[in-house]
């Protein structure tokens, strides 16, 4: 009897590694179209709700992601970068970069409660800390992070940061990784002294943009303009491994259920990588998605992908007046692919 046992348990934990480390196998499913047409930058799952947040121009567009449908639109908004979900606040946090602030919203209503001035300039990225209670922005023009305590919307400090901030994550416990794309290197922030308190370079990475995180191995994945994503360890800042990655990234997502990490590819790609264990990482698959997909949010628990893209016109020619020449968005053709990631 132990035997046959041994045997059985020994087959499903093979099952299971090559459940793990077979082709990811992401498909695109569904595409959401949305009204609009400005520009957009992230996109933010709740899994809890199984919303997305929806950086869109001068709005946020809360999708319901069972039906694509959008439940509601937050307006007067001023050049949204990204969304900070507060769940156990009933919260939402937005950062405007045209006019440097950041807008609080009911999470139930989805009505504007404050707008508060940063003590930066264009705010970028933005991270609610539960560990903490406290927002992070990232300044990309003042190379610094403002924290506002979440519960009564105030400013309470200024980080420093050694670049120009984008991406960052929370590991729950006091620590505030980002990526610094102006170095090509990690701050880390004690969310209690409010200081950065270590930092290291993820050379042979360049610019990074994207941050994921896998809490469980402490394991930092950036993802960089010249087509890597470098994996580096968040308690000593030894970066582990280097994988290709497609062109045009800015973001990357973790499924800690599947511990596969995401990198949606600006030229139309999604590169998966299988996490195999704490030190071997492995690139599954180029999956395609649509060009200009380029940021990324993952739900966890339905291991579905959500990508913001968009079809542009043909680049105008170069005139003598107007050197530098960008194609617009196709009327109408604002989507976010819902990719299915079994």
């Amino acid at each position: 009897m132990k035997k046959l046992t041994y045997f059985f348990v020994l087959m499903l934990s093979v099952s299971l590694l090559h459940a793990q480390t077979q082709k990811g196998g992401c498909k695109v499913v569904h595409r959401f179209h949305l009204e609009g047409d400005g520009g957009w930058d992230y996109i933010t799952v709740d899994n809890t709700t199984n919303k997305a947040y929806v950086s869109h121009g001068n709005i946020v567009q809360i999708v319901d992601l069972n039906d694509g449908k959008v439940a509601a639109t937050i307006s007067d908004l001023s050049g949204v970068h990204g969304i900070a979900v507060a769940n156990d606040l009933h919260k939402g946090f937005i950062s405007n970069g045209r006019d440097s602030s950041v807008t609080v919203f009911d999470l139930n209503t989805f009505k504007t409660l404050a707008k508060i001035q940063v003590t930066g300039k264009n705010p970028d990225a933005i991270l609610y800390d539960p560990y903490s209670k406290q927002v992070f922005t990232f300044n990309g023009r003042t190379s610094n992070s403002t924290v506002i305590d979440a519960k009564t919307n105030r400013v309470k400090a200024t980080i420093p940061l050694d670049g120009k901030p984008e991406f960052a994550q929370t590991d729950f416990k006091g620590n505030i990784y980002v990526n610094i794309e102006n170095k090509g290197m990690i701050n880390v922030i004690d969310s209690k002294s409010l200081k950065v308190i270590r930092r290291w370079s993820i050379a042979p990475g360049e610019e990074p943009s994207g941050l994921a995180l896998d809490n469980e191995n402490h394991l930092l994945f950036s993802v960089c303009s010249n087509k890597l994503m470098v994996v580096s360890d968040a308690q000593n800042g030894k970066v582990l491994a280097t994988l290709p990655i497609g062109g045009g990234c800015d973001g990357v997502a973790f499924d800690p259920i599947l511990k596969r990490v995401y990198s949606a590819n600006g030229e139309g790609t999604i590169t998966v990588v299988q996490e195999v264990n704490k030190n071997k990482f492995m690139v599954l698959e180029n999956a395609v998605s649509q060009r200009s997909a380029r940021t990324i949010g993952v739900n966890s628990n339905t291991h579905h992908l959500y990508l913001p893209a968009a079809e542009f016109n043909p680049t105008p020619e170069a005139t003598a007046e107007n050197h530098r020449t960008r194609p617009t968005i196709k009327a109408g053709s604002f989507m976010i692919l819902d990719v299915s990631a079994q």
